[in-house]
């Protein structure tokens, strides 16, 4: 039986999902629930991205979204008084609708111009919650939101990671179906080329204000999520550096792939972390950018086109080692 990358990510996906459904019963470590919590939360994230990214779009303040989520999320639940199993999705809900505002002015623009735009969009959003909206938004001090389970319920760590997990494989799974669907080969056929595209009869603008919206909406969930989980939200959620992790996933895992953004997000965080355990805080950033740097050059397809890659590499050396024998025998 041939052995195909996507038989390989597949199984290596239903090893993951056990895992992660298993390990916390049998471990009680606080630590790791958490930091695998925030992973699943970082997943839906850069998932959001890899979406709009399938359409030929990209963005450089996509933390924008992730932010307003999370904001509208927890101010309505302080002021409605929902429960923030309802917030998060109306607080995304709020996210898709300035997304879809902002994608009618701008989803004509070509790749990087839009991106720009996102870029400044995501500065003027973190701008206003800091001056004209601070009385509700807190200032940079920041508000306390409600935690996604109460602390008073005994065990509420667990209840509170079964959550986010059950939460992350919903949206990547709507993921899915969207990339599957007729939607999703529209967002291919104009990312590849958009001339052909509209002379198959695919709109672009709609198209890609749809995937705006989607991944708007999406981002929106994963900030809400976090704040939820964390509990408590400052304007540093619209920060560049927010809005740079997910593209650093989805390059090192796969751009335009399911399991791309999954997968990267898992190892950068692992790598991420394990780092700072071992007291390396400060060169972190100096590994990750010669990780990307080496991705991009000899897997420009991301880690999930690892098995595909391994054979040319194992022939390649072959080929080396034969001419280097062949160079150094004697004539």
């Amino acid at each position: 039986m041939v052995v195909t990358r996507d038989t390989i990510v597949r199984y290596a996906t239903y090893a993951v999902v056990a895992i992660a459904i298993i390990a916390p019963l049998l471990s009680e470590n606080l630590f790791l629930l958490n930091l695998v919590s925030l992973m699943l939360i970082f997943i839906i994230f850069s998932s959001a991205w890899n979406l709009l990214a399938c359409s030929g779009q990209g963005s450089l303040g996509h933390a924008a979204f992730f932010g307003i989520g999370a904001y509208a999320s927890t101010l309505i639940a302080v002021k409605a008084g929902l429960s923030p199993y309802i917030t998060i999705f109306l607080g995304a809900a709020v996210a898709a609708g300035i997304g879809i505002l902002l994608g009618l002015t701008c989803v004509r623009l070509k790749e990087w111009f839009l991106a720009m735009v996102t870029f400044g969009f995501a500065i003027i959003v973190q701008t206003l919650t800091v001056s004209v909206l601070a009385p509700v938004s807190g200032g940079w001090d920041g508000i306390a939101s409600p935690r996604l389970v109460s602390p008073a319920i005994p065990g509420y760590q667990l209840i509170e990671y079964y959550s986010i997990l059950v939460i992350s494989i919903a949206a990547i799974l709507f993921i899915r179906y969207v990339m599957k669907s007729r939607a999703g080969l529209a967002f291919s056929a104009i990312r590849e080329n958009e001339l052909e595209a509209r002379a198959a009869g695919v709109d672009p603008v709609k198209y890609r204000l749809l995937a705006f919206a989607l991944s708007a909406f999406i981002a929106g969930v994963a900030g809400a999520l976090q704040i939820h989980h964390i509990g408590y939200i400052t304007p540093e959620i619209f920060g560049v550096d927010l809005s740079f992790w997910p593209i650093t996933y989805v390059i090192l895992g796969g751009l335009g792939t399911i399991a791309g953004p999954v997968i990267g997000t898992v190892v950068l965080t692992i790598i991420w972390d394990g780092l700072r355990l071992a007291g390396l805080t400060f060169s972190r950033y100096i590994i990750i950018g010669v990780i990307l740097i080496l991705t991009i050059i000899f897997l420009p397809k991301g880690l999930v086109d690892l098995p595909n890659q391994l054979p040319k590499w194992k022939e390649a050396l072959h080929k080396m080692r034969g001419k280097t024998k062949t160079a150094g025998s004697p004539e």
